[in-house]
This record gives structure tokens, C-alpha cells and sequence, in this order.
């Protein structure tokens, strides 16, 4: 019997396009594929309750994709720089195979894995299978990283383009000798009773198969009029494929290739400048990782230094408000309880409650990202703190200070129905749209006739806005 080859999977639980897989399947010798659940490299990043929900339907689904060509997932949970090594030993292994990943953790856990092997004389193969883009690849005329954006991408835009995704394997020899694998369920990824995840259910179906129907529905219903409708919660705008994406169940490059395809294919200019903007978002994704690359301590220090000292507020019942969606922002409460319910947001509205968080209740970004954290399904190290960062006015080409998100008119500019408020503040549902947006407004005894009692029924406003930009400008403009 021949010595398998290893391909270790992290964020890349797919079969096309997959670099790694596709790289030892040409060998023609046998495979086995590895997934490791290590809960201690990340540290006080390991996986949040969301995304372990995610993470058990979608080794399942890989589980079953592997068995349709006649292979198996093996599963271990534990310490990765034990488990490869040992794993590889006892094989007898001919090489290593895995695609890069980019956050502090993963990059010593790779570096101090390749030594380890290399001392037993095991060959290592790493790919990029996560980024349009190397974060080594860009660098600005005098040989440093970008830190705006806009930059950055007309550079990525001038290189040569993204290569060509691969193909689905047909046929994988996988290894036929006996090699333990844990039982997926025994890992308690999913909640106990009671089940905060049931939303989730409603909403959501991981696994590759459902990322490329996902990617097929939105460019055939939703891209040509992405710039128009993107900003607007209630319209079904964006292509919801955030958490395929960090979890590798798709591939920028696919993306990248389905996007370009169709912008060929379409001659209406608003359709093209809709599919120039989503391939924009997608360039955010890989600028974010680029940030990251380039500075570790990114999820935990602002990357602007002149923030190291800002006069942060520490207000747990401010953060328990904003957290349970009862802020009396009805924009704000209904992002928050869309979050708890459907383990996701919309990108507007993410901002909108991240730049409350920060601004009107001036409580640092770093509380809001670790929410997240918990909760996002799509929870990535990289666009979470990058992104948080963007909106405190501490990151790479951030948004100024004096940028506050006014809650009641973003709210009545991109929800000018009321009806995203409706469906997560139902408690709200009878008020009229032209209302809705700043129910404190309302005359009382009219009020009660739509079944609202401020204080009772939903809160009076936590913070005073105007007030708050005030103070929040002020906070600013000192640093």
C-alpha cells in the first residue's frame, strides 16, 4: 500500500478551485483529508457560537461530497502542531498539503508545522486558495503596503488578473488504510437547548453546493442592480455569500470569474458599474487580509496610533442595550436583532450600528467586534477588525472622525418604508412609516393608539444624538 499525501483543510471546505486538493490529487498517489478543530492556536480568537454552527453543517456537507467520490473527512480535535506531525510520522506521509491562511495565529501555527516536518524530512506544499491576491504581492513605489484602499485596488486592478479558478476534481485517490476519525456530533458545535440557532435554520444552507446556487441566484437576479439596491435592508440587493466565503465554500476567484464573464456579456452601464461595485467589495475582503498581513495587531490596536489613548467610555448597560437591540434607535435595534436571530446583517446597517456604538455611545470598537465575533456567522478575523476599525475613524483609510451616522436619518433614507424595522421591531409595526424612524417624536396619547408605550413597550431613546455628536466631535478632534 502506498503512502498517503495529507491535504489539511482550515477555511477551504470545498472541492473546486481548491489549490491544495488539486495539487496532491495530480500526484496520482493516495490522499487523506484533514480537518482539525483547535480551539487553542487562535487564542482568544477561537471560532464564536455562530460560526461553530456554521462550521458543523459545512464539514458535513463536505463530508458527504468526499463520500460521493469514495473518500472520507477525517476528524481531529486537539493541538494541530501535534496532530500533523504525529499523523504524518505514523503515515508515513509524502508531503503536506494545505492552502495559507493570513491571521497572526495561523501563520506561526504554519511556520512552526513546516519545521516540524522538515526535521522528519516531509515535504511541505503550501497555495493561496483564500485571496485574490498574495498580501506580498502589492506594494506601493517606495516598497511598503498601502494604506488606503483606493489605491491599493487600482494597483491589484493594473496586475495581471486573478487566475483562472480549477475545476472540481473528477476522481480522487484517497487512502485505503485505516485512519481514526472522530464523529463530527460528538463536537457539540451546535447549541443545546434552547436552540438560539433555529433562525439560522430558516435562513441559511452551508456547504459549497449551496455557495455556487447562492453566487448563480444573485447574478441572475440581484447583480444588475446591486449599486442601486445594496444600501436598502428590506430589498433581497446583496449576495448574502459572506459566510461561504470565510469559510471557503467558494472562492474570490469564482467570483472574480463570474463577474467578469457577465460584465461582457452585459452592455447596460448601470449593470457594469453594479458588477464593478460587488467586485469592489470582494477587493475589500482581500484588502483587509492585506491590513492584516502587514499588521498583526490589528484586531486588538488601533491602526491609527493617535487612537491608543482615546477617552473610550466603559458603559455596560449602554452595551447591553446596543447588544439586545433596545437602544430606542429603531434602525439600530432592528440590525441588532436581525444579528441574534439570523446570525448576519446587512452591510448598511452594520455600519450604522457600529458607527452608534462608537460615536453616540463612544464605547470602544473593540467591544462591538468581539459581538460580533460571537454572533456573525461569516465572522472573519480580517474584515471584522478591519471593518470596525474603518467606521471608528482609527483604521487604514478610515472614515473621518467627523462622519457620524445620524441612526434616524439613515434610517429614513434607506428604510424609507419602515418595513426592515417592522419585521425585527414588531413591537414597532403599527406605527406609520412616516414615524417610524423616531417613535420618541410621536405625540404620546397617538403613540398608545399604535400600541407603543415608551419605557414599557420599547425604550426611550438610551443617548440623545445631537448631544452625542457634540461629544463625540469633541472627543475627536482632539486626537
Amino acid at each position: 500500500m502506498q503512502h498517503p499525501k495529507i491535504v489539511w483543510l482550515r477555511n477551504d471546505l470545498r472541492l473546486t478551485d481548491h489549490p491544495a486538493l488539486h495539487a496532491a490529487s495530480s500526484t496520482g498517489q493516495p490522499l487523506i483529508v484533514l480537518y482539525v478543530l483547535d480551539d487553542h492556536a487562535p487564542g482568544k480568537w477561537k471560532m464564536g457560537g455562530a460560526s461553530r454552527w456554521w462550521l458543523h453543517h459545512s464539514l458535513k456537507s463536505l463530508r458527504d461530497d468526499l463520500h460521493s467520490l469514495g473518500g472520507k473527512l477525517i476528524l481531529r480535535r486537539g493541538d494541530t502542531l501535534k496532530i500533523i506531525p504525529e499523523m504524518a510520522v505514523e503515515l508515513k506521509s509524502q508531503g503536506i498539503y494545505w492552502n495559507r491562511g493570513y491571521e497572526p495565529y495561523a501563520r506561526r501555527q504554519e511556520e512552526q508545522i513546516s519545521k516540524a516536518l522538515e526535521q522528519q524530512s516531509i515535504d511541505v506544499s503550501t497555495y493561496n486558495g483564500n485571496l485574490l491576491f498574495e498580501p506580498w504581492e502589492i506594494s506601493n513605489k517606495q516598497g511598503s503596503y498601502y494604506k488606503v484602499f483606493t489605491q491599493y485596488w487600482k494597483c491589484c486592478k493594473k496586475m495581471n488578473e486573478a487566475s483562472e479558478p480549477l475545476s472540481k476534481p473528477s476522481k480522487i485517490e484517497f487512502y485505503k488504510g485505516k485512519v481514526i476519525s472522530e464523529d463530527l456530533k460528538d463536537w457539540n458545535l451546535l447549541p443545546e437547548k434552547p436552540n438560539w440557532a433555529k433562525g439560522f435554520e430558516e435562513l441559511w444552507q452551508p456547504g459549497e453546493k449551496h455557495a455556487i446556487k447562492n453566487l448563480d441566484r444573485f447574478m441572475e437576479y440581484a447583480i444588475a442592480d446591486y449599486d442601486i439596491k445594496r444600501d436598502f435592508p428590506s430589498e433581497v440587493g446583496t449576495s448574502q455569500l459572506s459566510p461561504h466565503l470565510h469559510f471557503g465554500e467558494i472562492s474570490p476567484k469564482m467570483i472574480w470569474k463570474a463577474l467578469e464573464s457577465m460584465n461582457l456579456s452585459h452592455k447596460s452601464a448601470a449593470a457594469q458599474a453594479s458588477i464593478e461595485r460587488y467586485l469592489t467589495e470582494i477587493g475589500w475582503r482581500d484588502f483587509s487580509y492585506y491590513l492584516l498581513y502587514h499588521f498583526p495587531k490589528l484586531p486588538d490596536e488601533p491602526f491609527n496610533s493617535r487612537f491608543a489613548e482615546f477617552p473610550w467610555h466603559e458603559n455596560a448597560e449602554h452595551l447591553h442595550a446596543w447588544q439586545k437591540g433596545l437602544t430606542g434607535y429603531p434602525i439600530v435595534d432592528a440590525g441588532m436583532r436581525q444579528l441574534w436571530h439570523t446570525g448576519w446583517m446587512h452591510n448598511r446597517v452594520r455600519m450604522i450600528v457600529a458607527s452608534f456604538l462608537t460615536k453616540d455611545l463612544l464605547i470602544p470598537w473593540q467591544k462591538g467586534a468581539s459581538w460580533f465575533w460571537d454572533t456573525l456567522v461569516d465572522a472573519d478575523l480580517a474584515n471584522n477588525s478591519a471593518s470596525w476599525q474603518w467606521v471608528a475613524g482609527c483604521g487604514a483609510d478610515a472614515a473621518p472622525y467627523f462622519r457620524i451616522f445620524n441612526p434616524v436619518l439613515q434610517s429614513i433614507k434607506f428604510d424609507p418604508t419602515g418595513e426592515y424595522i417592522k419585521k425585527w421591531v414588531p413591537e414597532l409595526q403599527h406605527i406609520p412609516a412616516k414615524s417610524i424612524h423616531s417613535p420618541w417624536e410621536i405625540p404620546e396619547l397617538l403613540l398608545r393608539a399604535y400600541g407603543v408605550e415608551l419605557g414599557k413597550t420599547y425604550p426611550y431613546p438610551i443617548v440623545n444624538h445631537a448631544k452625542a455628536r457634540i461629544d463625540a466631535l469633541e472627543a475627536f478632534k482632539n486626537k
